[in-house]
């Protein structure tokens, strides 16, 4: 057992330990070799099922990092380019002045159209035809391409429909087909994950303590809140907490994300080392935006469709992957080789991602 291996299965037994985590993976890659493969805690506190390296975990927003990479390796066989409007790929994305969004604007969160509407339900965000024809249908905040804005939930469908109707398949199925099945992680990461693997999957649950009430008067104040409510303070239907988490019909949609650190490090591993050409990953990792984030009000940056830098502790520019709502991330960094993985099945409380930052930091 290597000292990277020890310390990182030290640090994540603590979390565990200590109550601050239920069930943690780690993974980190480098050049194809599985470094670290780390996990403790429970994947189902009700029945005792322990969290294994091969439990998958719903990882919300870090999937995004999954699509993304299937539209680079889409774009490297010319199934689409990353200039072409949209609309040449799904012309009904046209409506109400969308018609010069691109597929660049997409992945960098330039295409300004980053909310879902107000009565959008839990039920609705697994309906897929439903969320993409809303979308498509939607007014932009901005005129395409001038203003960053984190789209929360409407990316997924944005790229994935942009995949969908390029190459006449759905992202899971190129996902599985052109990531998950050569590297080996077929069963390790997922967009819709297969009705029969659902058991498989680490149950999520929410951050121990009592529930933060959030008024209408602070979800105003919130631009996060705002968009994914049409600017409304309405009931968040669609939220990413443990009850929508652990939905049958969202894990099973092209909409969810669902995957192990292992496989979301191969996968980084991968787009280190001969996934895409070096030039395509120097292109697709390099500052597309930046500045501050109308959505989130922070500021950000961003290749095409990966982050560029992680978190505001892990913030170098070459760090690049996504991070998810709920506390999960996955990342490469160009300068050292490393691909790291890490999920758990608790949603963080306050800053999601202070077990990010501090396995991070042992590891980096």
């Amino acid at each position: 057992m290597t000292d990277l291996q020890k310390n990182v299965q030290a640090t994540i037994d603590e979390l565990v330990e200590t109550g601050v985590e239920r069930g943690v993976q780690v993974a980190v890659y480098r050049g194809g070799e599985l470094v670290v493969d780390a996990v403790a805690g429970l994947a189902d506190p009700a029945t005792g099922r322990p969290m294994t390296s091969d439990t998958p975990v719903y990882v919300t927003s870090t999937g995004k990092g999954m699509i993304a990479t299937v539209v680079h390796l889409l774009a490297e066989q010319g199934v689409l380019a990353y200039d072409t409007p949209i609309a040449e790929y799904w012309p009904e994305f046209a409506a109400h002045g969308k018609e010069r969004a691109t597929v660049r604007h997409a992945l960098s969160y330039r295409a300004g159209v980053p909310g879902v509407p107000v009565d959008t339900t839990a039920a609705d965000i697994a309906n897929w035809d439903k969320m993409c024809a809303a979308i498509a249908d939607e007014k932009p905040w901005w005129e395409p391409g001038t203003t960053i804005g984190y789209h929360p939930q409407s990316w997924m469908y944005i790229m994935g429909e942009i995949v969908r109707r390029a190459s006449g398949r759905t992202v899971s199925q190129v996902l599985r087909e052109q990531v998950a099945l050569p590297l080996g992680v077929a069963d390790e990461l997922y967009l819709a994950v297969p009705a029969a693997e659902l058991p498989r999957l680490a149950v999520i649950e929410e951050p121990e303590g009592p529930p933060m009430e959030l008024t209408p008067e602070m979800t105003a104040q919130i631009p996060f809140f705002r968009v994914v409510d049409g600017y409304t303070a309405a009931p968040m239907a669609a939220l990413p907490d443990a009850a929508f988490s652990n939905r049958p019909d969202v894990l099973t949609s092209d909409a969810g994300a669902t995957a192990t650190a292992r496989g979301l490090a191969r996968m980084y591993d991968a787009l280190l080392n001969g996934l895409i050409p070096a030039a395509r990953l120097a292109e697709v990792t390099s500052v597309h935006a930046t500045g501050t984030d109308e959505v989130v009000g922070m500021q950000a940056t961003w290749g095409l469709g990966y982050s560029v830098g992680l978190t505001q502790v892990l913030d170098r520019p070459t760090y690049f992957g996504m991070g998810g709502s709920g506390g999960t991330a996955a990342f490469a960094d160009r300068a050292t080789g490393l691909a790291i993985g890490i999920t758990k099945n608790r949603i963080g409380a306050g800053d999601p991602f202070e077990t990010v930052d501090r396995i991070g930091q042992v590891i980096l």
